[in-house]
């Protein structure tokens, strides 16, 4: 069904137009839908303040994750402070086109398969077309790309700068510098920020590791942490009775997370503590390393594989435990949980036996952790409202870096090497010259803008207070 006298659009079209749309997370007949400004109506807010925010990422929903989440509620935070927001990914299955989620959340399932790991194969130039269309229909200012491997997210940047818009990056992991994995996946970052217009980290570490591998000027580089859903994640009422200690671990069984690591813990803390038993939920290829270690020690009694958690019931897993441990190998964490974060050991270096010594600390500590006064001071400290003002202030930023014009810009790329730095030239200028042949196939001005489309504040409003009571 289309509008009275609307056109078809061209470029990128929405399957199911304006009408007819698929909204997720919304029990039929229970919202009500209008076309209206992207502010409530009585709201004093200056138009030309609020951001048209593109987020980019190949990690989204219905995948689960720290990126996935992050993205999420950082959208839904920003929609309530008025800005418009709008999610690209690649389609998950026969996910593709145009949704709607909570909050009138609008997401563009791009038909791009991915390649590995949920990671789209590299082309250069092959998401040219289809993100200037979004970026134009939507009347998008600022593009905020996640993730450094995401390969969708460095291309969706390097399109978005080529055509002038302002860009925000944020880095959400640690990597090395040695291995041949690190180096290549350094130099394709010290690509995309050097025409950065600011950069986030989630944490002063990863502040430190980013301007470190990629160049950037400090300056540049704000730190916004991570966050929490703390009316999801409480406390259980009542904690794990017995004298068993249960240590959690829940995360992607892959290299990075430190999977490894736990293979030469497990045993050990086992042998030390015959009342420790752990629950590792999660799915990855070192998955088969647990299950060998498992096997080798005779611990199939006390090591409990779940394999992938829903998100749904990630809070079932973790109220199940007493000990949250995090094993990822550029960032260990100890958390002392009763579902809730607590109090964390880290090392900047993991070792394995410092990692015991650490478990050992927190088990003996457990008797004088109170949780819901944990809780308390962590929804405080780490709350989405929180990322999502200080996030306004890296937008506002970005709009205030001066516009340069391509000469200056493309300059920025010799100085990433000697010949990484003359290829990452090449690479902008065709993708200048291909930007400027869609200008003269399709000219912006015969690209249809889609109508703002929100829902009224008060069935937003009252739609979240129900999600966050489940």
């Amino acid at each position: 069904m289309k509008e009275k006298g609307q056109q078809p659009a061209s470029g990128l079209t929405e399957p199911s137009r304006l009408y007819k749309k698929k909204i997720l997370h919304a029990p039929p007949g229970s919202w009500h839908f209008k076309f209206k400004p992207s502010v409530c109506e009585g709201d004093m807010m200056d138009d030309s303040q609020k951001h048209r925010i593109l987020m980019v990422s190949d990690f989204f929903y219905p995948n689960f994750g720290g990126v996935e989440n992050h993205i999420y509620y950082l959208s839904q935070c920003l929609l309530k402070l008025g800005h418009k927001v709008v999610v690209a990914t690649h389609a998950y299955g026969n996910r593709s086109g145009v949704r709607y989620m909570t909050g009138g959340l609008k997401v563009y399932y791009i038909p791009w398969s991915p390649f590995v790991m949920q990671n789209t194969l590299p082309t250069f130039y092959g998401l040219l077309p289809i993100i200037r269309t979004i970026l134009i229909r939507e009347r998008i200012t600022v593009v905020h790309g996640h993730q450094a491997f995401s390969t969708f997210c460095h291309e969706a940047l390097m399109h978005a700068r080529t055509m002038g818009y302002k860009v925000v990056f944020t880095d959400h992991s640690l990597y090395g510098f040695a291995d041949v994995g690190s180096i290549h996946m350094n130099k394709v970052l010290q690509f995309t920020l050097a025409d950065v217009s600011q950069a986030i980290c989630v944490s002063h570490t990863s502040k430190e590791n980013t301007v470190l591998r990629s160049g950037l000027p400090p300056e540049k580089v704000f730190v916004v942490p991570n966050a929490v859903d703390t009316a999801i994640f409480k406390p259980a009422v009542d904690r794990p009775s017995g004298s068993e200690i249960v240590i959690v671990v829940i995360s992607r069984l892959v290299y990075r997370k430190g999977v490894d690591l736990l293979v030469e813990v497990i045993p050990e803390v086992c042998r030390l503590h015959p009342n420790v038993r752990f629950i590792i939920g999660g799915d990855g290829p070192k998955r088969v390393r647990l299950e060998e270690m498992r096997e080798k020690h005779s611990l199939q009694d006390r090591v409990e594989m779940l394999g992938a958690v829903q998100h749904v019931q990630v809070r079932s897993v973790l109220i199940s435990g007493h000990i949250f441990l995090n094993s990822h190998i550029r960032s260990c964490k100890l958390w002392i949980i009763n579902s809730e974060h607590t109090c964390r050991r880290s090392s900047r270096e993991p070792d394995p036996g410092d990692m015991v010594h650490a478990i050992q600390k927190a088990i003996s500590m457990l008797p004088k952790i109170d949780p819901q006064a944990m809780h308390n001071r962590m929804r405080e400290l780490y709350n989405w409202h929180d990322v999502a003002k200080r996030t306004e202030i890296v937008y506002d930023r970005a709009f205030k870096c001066s516009n340069q014009n391509l000469l200056e810009r493309l300059s920025r790329y010799l100085f990433c090497g000697a010949w990484a730095g003359k290829l990452f030239f090449l690479v902008m200028i065709v993708g200048f010259l291909l930007w400027q042949l869609l200008e003269l196939w399709q000219p912006a001005d015969d690209i249809e803008e889609v109508p703002d489309f929100t829902l009224p504040c008060s069935c937003d409003e009252e739609m979240l207070e129900k999600n966050s009571v489940k």
